[in-house]
């Protein structure tokens, strides 16, 4: 259950009642806030307009204007609302809560999320994601151009995980861009939420416990995405929402360690779309090497405990000759002894042990995955993305019988994880 935490409300709703609200969260985001709002509001204008209707900016207390720029942004007879956390509170998951806490006296039929560093949003993306809910679907989430070297950690964690455990084939599992009924709302509500749910594990948390507890999921496209590209991440998000990741997996493990699911692919919404190219990104390789063997040496001890002695043998000599060629059969292997580790790991600080030291491999399969695409155009760099996801489930056996092993692990105490 979520924690009662103090609201900040400007320019309140007053119990008017509301069909269709647009969330938008954000921290220090008032250089293109104003242009989101408006986009929004032309398009709830225009398809929507015998509904009640609502921006809310969920905020951070952003200290650049993001408040000003939101209330200042030309919204027509639209009622713009925003909340905030109180200084010094931040995280996406506090975002979240609040806006989900100020929703609940309202219940609205449809709530779409977008984000609010969007370049690439049009007035028709509200109606996209509010029509599937507006039809009986309960989460709604994008199929839309994406550079393969941005949103890495779900590329080579969430989506081939998902895939392989739990059957379900989304390929932008925590995408900023989504939309949800009042009843998932609700759901979301009544779970408890950790420490890293309330930061950037809130993404993998929602799409998880909508698979989880069987809502109607579709899908829906929206061309290409272009914003602030999310580059591989080191510090708190990679923990935050690996560990979010691992910790509803092997919650939900009595659901798929037995019999293999069936792949779905929830419905698209309309038309299958024709998505353009993604937008460039910049990807500074040299510099990424430098930071996965930083990583390495910093966790060098954890991560041979955990392997198996020949993996841990290989991973060493592969960064101590700098040459990363980390394979997705490799990476897929390392995924899963991770997995298990934390599964097995005496307590929480354990298990956040293990995640740590996962990063450094995380990085050097992105910079493997880099080494393999640079010559390739994206269409062919995303059917790589979809093979790994293969590669995870046609193997997860491996995963299933680790799991179910009764082998006394070597990791008993939460002083063995020290990282040195």
């Amino acid at each position: 259950m979520m924690r009662r935490t103090r609201l900040m409300v400007t320019h309140d709703l007053n119990g008017h009642p509301v069909d269709l609200v647009v969330g938008i969260p954000s921290y220090n985001e008032a250089d293109n806030i104003g242009f989101v709002v408006e986009q929004v509001a032309q398009g709830l204008e225009k398809y929507y307009p015998h509904l009640n209707t609502a921006i809310i900016n969920s905020d951070n207390s952003s200290q650049d204007g993001t408040k000003d720029v939101f209330l200042r942004a030309e919204s027509g007879d639209i009622p713009k609302i925003y909340l905030s956390t109180p200084p010094g509170v931040e995280g996406k998951g506090n975002n979240f809560h609040n806006l989900f806490t100020y929703l609940s006296k309202y219940q609205p039929r449809v709530v779409v999320v977008v984000d609010a560093d969007l370049r690439s949003i049009r007035p028709s993306w509200p109606r996209s994601l509010a029509e599937p809910i507006i039809n009986g679907y309960d989460f709604v989430v994008p199929l839309y151009s994406r550079n393969e070297y941005d949103g890495t950690i779900t590329n080579h964690l969430c989506y081939p995980l998902i895939y392989a455990l739990l059957g379900k084939k989304i390929r932008q599992p925590i995408a900023g861009e989504f939309a949800f009924s009042s009843r998932l709302m609700e759901h979301w509500r009544s779970q408890r939420w950790g420490r890293n749910v309330r930061q950037y594990g809130v993404d993998i948390f929602m799409a998880t416990q909508a698979i989880l507890g069987n809502f109607r999921l579709a899908l829906v496209g929206l061309g290409s995405k272009v914003h602030n590209p999310s580059s591989p991440k080191l510090g708190k998000m990679f923990t935050q929402v690996v560990d979010t990741l691992f910790d509803s997996l092997l919650k939900s493990k009595e659901r798929w360690n037995r019999d293999l699911i069936k792949v779905e692919t929830p419905p698209v919404y309309g038309r299958a779309p024709s998505l353009p190219a993604p937008q460039q990104l910049p990807i500074d390789y040299k510099d990424l090497k430098r930071q996965a063997a930083r990583e390495f040496t910093s966790s060098q001890s954890l991560i041979l405990q955990i392997l198996p002695p020949e993996t841990g043998g290989k991973i060493k000599e592969m960064f101590q000759a700098h040459r990363f060629r980390l394979s997705s059969l490799m990476w897929m292997n390392l995924v899963y002894d991770f997995l298990c580790s934390y599964d097995r790991a005496p307590d929480r600080a354990g298990k956040l042990k293990v995640i740590k030291a996962l990063k450094p491999l995380y990085l050097a399969r992105v910079v493997s995955f880099i080494r393999e695409t640079l010559e390739l155009d994206h269409t062919n760099s995303e059917k790589k993305i979809l093979r790994q996801a293969e590669v995870f489930r046609s193997h997860r056996h491996l995963l299933v019988q680790n799991l179910a092993s009764k082998t006394p692990i070597t990791l008993s105490s939460s002083k063995s994880f020290s990282m040195q």
